[in-house]
């Protein structure tokens, strides 16, 4: 008969308790607590992410059924559907979102790679809706009759884990969230057209970071000269210029670079704008094309992960459990990683 511990107890072994607690004391997050703590909290929602649970009550059911191993599962002593909502409403959800940025650092670094062999990291910068009801959620109003909210998100390509999240109402346009990105000098940052604001790219270029952008159709630039490329590749120009136009050259006064590229197995036909010289045309190309991987990591969360129906109507509980998603989707990596299992996440 085996007398070891329970599976889901040797995967939290992996989150580190007393960085939790530090997080837990830093916002008070267990002032007048007696028994269902916050890290019972985030026990219970790391396993309703991992179980896959559609409401609160199934969640509880679920956790109910195992009661006589709620001890060594972590989840405490007893879990009521009235605690766990009184705990997603009341307790400050930045405790589980330093807490996930902590797992973050810890993920990309045990899954660190160099995949496209250039100096400085690789980032792809988009955001996905996600669709809520405006009677429920009456503060995430979108339009007249709905609502929604919008997780836009810094992916690092390279390690396929978030670096950066950032919950905002579905009104607030994608452009508007690059003010809250802190650019890392010599990273690269991929952004489809949607992120087109020549005053917002211009600061990457000044803090030393490189960008890697579609350009748009209605596009007025000035090529000073022209490089050589190898048309067999798929790349049809590259030229070095500036903008055209009054207002976006004062937005962006220095040169750019724009490439046209052919891409054989869409049948279609890129313009990129880059702040990078040093790269091939190809290698810029291969560049836009990972983008692709945040689309992905979206499509990842919203089948395998909570985060479309929602345990709690308030902010601060669609906050805890979407920081609850990104610290499954991280502790599922490190896992991955720390036992040597070579599939996929």
């Amino acid at each position: 008969m085996n007398q070891g511990k329970y599976v889901y107890s040797q995967i939290i072994e992996f989150l580190p308790q007393r960085i939790f607690d530090k997080f837990v004391n830093k916002f008070d997050g267990n002032k007048y607590v007696k028994h269902f703590t916050c890290w019972n909290q985030l026990l219970c929602m790391v396993f309703g992410q991992l179980s896959n649970r559609d409401s609160l009550r199934d969640l509880i059911v679920a956790i109910n059924a195992h009661s006589s191993k709620s001890y060594h599962l972590g989840f405490g002593k007893n879990v009521t559907l009235s605690n766990l909502a009184k705990a997603n409403l009341r307790r400050d959800c930045q405790i589980f979102e330093e807490f996930a940025y902590y797992l973050i650092a810890i993920a990309r670094k045990v899954r660190i790679n160099n995949v496209f062999q250039i100096k400085g990291q690789v980032y792809a910068f988009d955001s996905t809706t996600i669709d809520l009801c405006l009677s429920v959620f009456w503060w995430a109003r979108f339009r007249r009759t709905k609502g929604g909210i919008k997780l836009h998100t810094l992916l690092d390509v390279n390690t396929q884990i978030p670096a950066f999240i950032h919950i905002t109402p579905a009104s607030v346009h994608d452009m508007n969230a690059m003010d809250v990105l802190f650019y890392e000098s010599d990273a690269y940052y991929i952004f489809d057209r949607g992120y087109v604001d020549y005053t917002r790219l211009y600061k990457i270029t000044q803090h030393s970071a490189y960008f890697v952008i579609r350009a748009k159709s209605n596009l007025q630039f000035n090529r000073m000269y022209s490089r050589k490329c190898d048309r067999s590749t798929g790349v049809k120009s590259d030229q070095i210029g500036k903008l055209a136009g009054f207002y976006v050259s004062k937005e962006y006064p220095d040169k750019l670079r724009r490439i046209k590229f052919y891409d054989q197995e869409t049948d279609r036909t890129f313009v990129f704008l880059t702040n990078n010289f040093e790269l091939s045309a190809q290698q810029v190309a291969f560049l836009y094309k990972n983008r692709w991987q945040i689309e992905l990591f979206f499509k990842w969360i919203k089948q395998h992960l909570k985060v479309k129906a929602f345990w709690g109507t308030s902010e601060n509980a669609v906050r805890i459990q979407v920081y609850s998603a990104i610290i499954a989707y991280c502790l599922v990596s490190i896992v991955a990683e720390k036992l040597k299992i070579e599939r996929s996440t």
